[in-house]
Formats: structure tokens, sequence, C-alpha cells
């Protein structure tokens, strides 16, 4: 059918317009859209606090990295040395050894979604992190293991990572924006596990003591800093207080735990401590 001489097609509405949504004049839009489309998310699955997990997207599980070192010390022992074995080999045992971190994640996140399971509504926790592989998985995973739901905010990343297969799938949003995914992480959060990490783990390890030390976060959140050993190596804390570049009291805003029942213990006090205090910004309470 041809249409009226003189007519023309109409324009796309701006809100239809992917050309334009996509463009950087739209920006603060995918902002914006960025910051309500989790609010929606969280008000209709009824999450109002969270346990949130960081740590290393690398960690695997114990069996399976014990596997692969099984499988190089008997290709060694049956072929001879072989530097390019050998440092295989060195690899997959700091893989193991850093595989007990997964396993404790994973018990970690069960044992709090078992207890925030007998909590009343209102004041029920869900495990929340990243929802990639390592840590992120075992987080996930552990609740999974508790008959919990949890969820799992992504990031798009060139070296593309995908969600898990147990976070809960209504539960799962994938973010463009870092500081958009750190405000969830942050927004509903009630208490904070940190376990060993890379760059990624630091920075949102140090962003979120920021916030508490300068009270940005105004609400009382309970810090568990997961792996002394690793940690102190890592960062060192006293030699911040010695060069007075912190003090003595920041370093009492976290708590280093070694033990996936210490570390529960300690949650679970601190968290039963700020239960009355507790404010639901979901839901329009103050943060």
């Amino acid at each position: 059918m041809k249409r009226p001489r003189g007519s023309r097609a109409k324009p796309p509405k701006a809100y239809e317009n992917l050309e334009f949504l996509h463009s950087s004049y739209a920006r603060t839009i995918r902002i914006l859209a960025e910051f309500l489309e989790p609010l929606k998310m969280f008000r209709e699955n009824h999450v109002r606090h969270t346990v949130v997990f960081f740590g290393s997207a690398r960690a695997k599980p114990k069996e399976e990295t014990a596997r692969i070192v099984r499988s190089l010390k008997g290709q060694l022992e049956k072929n001879g040395e072989s530097p390019a074995l050998t440092r295989k080999l060195e690899a997959a045992l700091i893989d193991l050894d850093m595989s007990r971190y997964y396993e404790d994640a994973t018990t970690l996140s069960r044992l709090l979604t078992t207890w925030s399971k007998t909590l009343k509504d209102g004041q029920q926790m869900v495990v929340c992190c990243g929802g990639g592989p390592g840590i992120m998985e075992a987080a996930n995973r552990g609740a999974h293991l508790a008959g919990g739901k949890s969820i799992g905010l992504n990031i798009s990343l060139p070296l593309e990572q995908s969600s898990n297969s147990f976070v809960t799938p209504e539960l799962s949003r994938e973010f463009h924006y870092f500081f958009m995914r750190k405000f969830w992480f942050a927004f509903p959060a009630k208490a904070l596990v940190v376990f060993p990490g890379g760059f990624g783990t630091m920075d949102e390890l140090m962003e979120m003591l920021t916030l508490i030390q300068t009270k940005k976060i105004k609400k009382k959140i309970v810090v568990v800093i997961y792996g002394t050993d690793y940690w102190k190596n890592v960062i060192n804390f006293d030699e911040m207080v010695r060069r007075r570049t912190v003090t003595a009291v920041d370093l009492k805003l976290f708590k280093f735990c070694d033990d996936p029942l210490q570390a529960f213990e300690y949650l679970k006090s601190g968290l039963t401590k700020n239960l009355l205090n507790w404010k639901d910004p979901i839901n329009g309470d103050e943060p």
C-alpha cells in the first residue's frame, strides 16, 4: 500500500531510539537505568538486607585443583624432570592452597543462609556477590546448598565472565558501570566478607572501608577480612598505623578471621546486635 503523497514515516520516540540510547548523549539515562532497574528487582523479590562476599574470581574448588596436582605429579613421575611441568606443578600447588578459601566461602555462605532463614520476615538477609566464578561462585553455591536464594551482580568485561549456575535467576543482573554495581553492593549491605583477591577485591574493600571510616555510610556494617596471612602480606595495616596514615581505631572497623565458623559467629553476633536498628533502604527507609 502506497503512502499518501507528502506523508513521512514517523521518527521513533526518544525512549525507543536505540541509536540514541546507546550514544554518549544518553549516558545519564543508562546510569539511571542501572540505578532503577536493580531497585525494582530488589523490591519485587523482597530483598531488604544483604551480606556481601568479595574475593578472587580465580579461586577454584579443592577437588578440581587437587585433581590437577595429581595429574601433573603423575606426568613428572612418568616422564622425568621437565622445567615446564615443574612450573605448572608449582602454580597448581598454589591454586590448591588457595582453594581452601573457595571451600570456606561456600561453608560460610551456607551457615549464614541457614541462620538467616530462621529470622523474621523483614530481618532476613540474602548473600550477595559479583555472580561470577571463584569466591563469587562459592558464595552463591553455599546459599544454594542451604536452600536459599542469592544475588549475582555481574559486570561486562573485555574478558567476558558469565554468571555462575548457582545465582538465583531472578536475582541475577549485569552492569556496565562499575560505580553503579558498587552502589548496589553497598546500599542494602549489613555485612561484608572479603576473601583473598586481586585489584578488584582490594578496590571494593578499600572503598567500603573509606565510606565507613568517613561515615558516608552511617549504618553499622559488620566487616570480616578473611585470610589473615594473605591480607597481612598484601597490605601492611600496622605500618599504616605506624606511619600515621590511619589510626589504630580505624583497624577496629574490621576483624580478621581464618575459620568459617569463627567468621559466622562474629557476623551472627554483630548482625543480631544491629537487628533493631536496621533500616529498609530498598523500600524507602533511610540507609
